[in-house]
């Protein structure tokens, strides 16, 4: 990634790269026994805990003592995969590369991937979000969680990298807070487009003449190739914006 597509300073959100930092990252994820999701493109998923960080094998070791769950066989499966963890208010995620399912001495079963060359570190809640522009229509189209023969396409109210915010008009079926939505094909302009899982967190009303209300999304399961665009549609539209302040004055 470029360092014009990285995000604003101001928004908590940045890589980081430098490996001491990686390391430490890293290490804190161990202490902290943090739980971490690692994600597939495909919506497959799989909770467990970063057991070990082994620099000098270069390697990084997760639990897997449910290693029946089915979603472990797609994660493994996967080509692309990321993990995603909480250090307090700090979203943490990183690329998974070269997971396989190995088996310890002791009888234990643990899942084992290469160290990342970086790490993502979000703050968890008002991270910078920016408005699409107006000549462009974005929109996420999934089925709905509890009637899977409806099909929606809502328009994106606006986006950050950890967030989306969508528009539910009045008399589109509910979709309550809590809800997971697996498969969310996220278009957000004509060379922005990608599959991610989103799970809601609130329901707002707008103002009385919008007719519909805002659902607050988490972004959940996005391959890397999926956050490397959202990092540079984000970008760009902020650097278009400005412009267009600029032409205005």
């Amino acid at each position: 990634m470029s360092p014009d597509a990285l995000p604003s300073p101001a928004s908590g959100d940045f890589r980081i790269s430098e490996p001491l930092e990686v390391a430490a990252l890293l290490r804190e994820l161990v202490r902290q026994r943090a739980l971490l999701t690692i994600a597939a493109p495909d919506g497959a998923s799989y909770t467990t805990l970063l057991w070990e960080f082994d620099a000098e094998r270069g390697l990084l070791r997760f639990s897997a003592g449910d290693h029946d769950d089915p979603g472990l066989a797609r994660v493994l499966d996967a080509t692309d995969a990321v993990a995603v963890g909480y250090l307090e208010r700090i979203k943490v995620q990183f690329d998974v590369n070269g997971l396989v399912l190995v088996h310890t001495a002791t009888g234990d079963s643990a899942l084992n991937c290469a160290l990342p060359a970086g790490v993502f570190r979000f703050q968890r809640r008002n991270a910078f979000r920016v408005r699409p522009l107006a000549q462009t229509e974005p929109t996420a189209r999934f089925a709905h969680p509890l009637q899977r023969e409806v099909q929606l396409a809502l328009r994106v109210l606006d986006v950050s990298i950890g967030g989306v915010a969508l528009f539910l008009p009045d008399g589109a079926p509910q979709v309550p807070p809590g809800t997971k939505l697996d498969r969310v094909e996220l278009e957000l302009d004509g060379d922005t487009r990608f599959d991610c899982g989103l799970r809601v967190h609130h329901l707002t009303g707008i103002n009385a003449e919008s007719r519909g209300v805002r659902l607050g999304c988490e972004i959940e399961g996005i391959s890397s190739a999926g956050l490397r665009m959202l990092q540079r549609f984000i970008d760009l539209t902020q650097r278009r914006r400005r412009t267009m302040a600029f032409d205005a004055g």
